[in-house]
């Protein structure tokens, strides 16, 4: 669906612009494109999120002789460092757009791969100009830059980028769209363990991130040639043919002011949200990572604690497509609602946790929680923000979302340490989900 008028700024746009073909004269919408594209970028970001990390961490502590306690404290600093950085690089995919920063975010996490694969040989000549007895440290610092790459460029920047090229392409239909991306990430996020497991028996973990680099790199092309940054761009418009032509049918239209960062910040409504996927990171990454000394401390044994998260994945679909469905047509803030009594109902049961009724709770609540979260995500900064800062206000919520997976697990760690039970730390979660249901009602979209 073309639109109405063309801009003097569309004909002094660079001609890559259309490199190698220029979607208008496609005979179907463009956006249908772009939203495999970019769900293929959220995909190609596993090796940089916590399930794709964890498949290396035995390995990763053998090979440089370091502790648990070590690797972890290392992913922590890397995951921080990021977090601090996300914002402004959000900034460059409001300046470049969705298919330059995907493709440039895709090409640094293949080559952060390749050398994460060589980070024993690289400790070990940064280990030789020190004395022998800092070459512990050689491999800290290493791994930490290493965790700071892949989480920069893969959690942040091409999750960000990938996910907010599709979002550039539908607005009515949003709900839509974030359904297709959810469900295809629940899924293939819920092989990536296995199938990086497989990886590294075939020819070692070494060769496996070397083999996952390739495919990384892979999508770096197919972004460059497939990706596009905005419909307006190419004279086209979002929705295209999908659109509707009474558009207050939606709970919730964008009133045409474009918000900047500084001025998003300013409304209630942005720090709610921010908040609400906030904390969802950080239970969600410190219970992935604890899962089997938590369930330990409940009686239960490995092979139950592993297995809890296919149910959760299941119920997490179901959720994510039927909130998706319902985005298109009811205030998000319900919907934030229910994420957060996932979050309430995850804490609680994780505080009480026994064999029996509180692991179906912890399911529900994974479920609940997991599946809201993308929608929550993605659908509010283009909603109630508009399309023109939404790299820079999307960055910066991710910045506040990345920093809570990097504190989540080490709060859990230090409940656990001070008082040999995680119960304060899933207790005060469960606190602050209270204190954000308690403030959500009047979380609207700002005017």
């Amino acid at each position: 669906m073309k639109s109405d008028s063309e801009t003097p700024e569309l004909h002094q746009r660079p001609r890559f612009i259309n490199f190698p073909f220029d979607p208008n004269r496609l005979p179907f919408f463009y956006g249908t494109v772009v939203l495999v594209c970019g769900t293929l970028g959220v995909l190609a970001s596993a090796p940089g999120q916590t399930v794709g990390v964890s498949v290396f961490t035995d390995f990763l502590i053998e090979a440089h002789h370091l502790s648990r306690s070590w690797i972890s404290f290392a992913y922590f600093v890397g995951t921080i460092a990021s977090a601090f950085l996300i914002t402004r690089a959000g900034r460059w995919y409001d300046r470049f757009g969705g298919r330059w920063v995907s493709a440039g975010s895709a090409a640094m996490l293949a080559v952060v791969l390749t050398g994460m694969s060589f980070s024993v040989g690289i400790a070990d000549v940064a280990a030789s100009f020190l004395p022998q007895n800092y070459s512990t440290y050689a491999s800290f610092v290493v791994l930490t830059l290493g965790f700071f790459a892949m989480r920069f460029f893969g959690q942040g920047m091409l999750t960000l980028s990938s996910r907010n090229m599709v979002l550039e392409w539908f607005e009515q239909r949003r709900g839509m769209a974030l359904a297709f991306i959810g469900i295809s990430v629940a899924f293939g996020f819920s092989i990536t363990p296995p199938f990086f497991e497989w990886l590294i028996q075939r020819g070692g973990w070494s060769w496996a991130w070397q083999a996952i680099a390739a495919m990384v790199a892979a999508f770096a092309v197919i972004a460059v040639c497939l990706g596009r940054a905005r419909p307006e761009d190419h004279n086209l418009t979002p929705d295209g043919p999908f659109a509707k032509e009474n558009r207050k049918t939606h709970a919730e239209t964008l009133s045409g002011r474009q918000f900047t960062l500084s001025e998003a910040r300013r409304t209630y409504s942005f720090w709610v949200f921010t908040f609400s996927v906030g904390l969802s990171g950080l239970v969600l990454t410190a219970f992935s990572f604890h899962v089997v000394s938590i369930f330990g401390d409940g009686g239960m044994q490995r092979s139950q604690a592993v297995a809890i998260f296919v149910p959760a994945a299941c119920v997490s679909v179901v959720v994510e497509f039927v909130g998706s469905w319902f985005s298109d047509f009811v205030k998000l803030k319900y919907l934030a609602m229910v994420q957060l009594v996932g979050i309430l109902t995850l804490s609680l049961s994780l505080s009480f946790l026994q064999s029996g009724p509180t692991v179906y709770l912890v399911v529900l609540g994974m479920g609940l929680m997991q599946g809201m979260f993308g929608i929550i995500s993605a659908a509010t900064w283009p909603r109630f923000y508009g399309r023109k800062h939404l790299g820079a206000i999307s960055g910066f919520s991710t910045s506040i979302v990345v920093a809570g997976t990097a504190v989540g697990p080490y709060l859990f760690s230090l409940a656990h340490d001070q008082f040999g039970t995680y119960r304060p730390a899933t207790l005060l979660c469960a606190v602050l989900a209270i204190i954000l249901l308690a403030l959500s009602p009047r979380a609207d979209r700002p005017h």
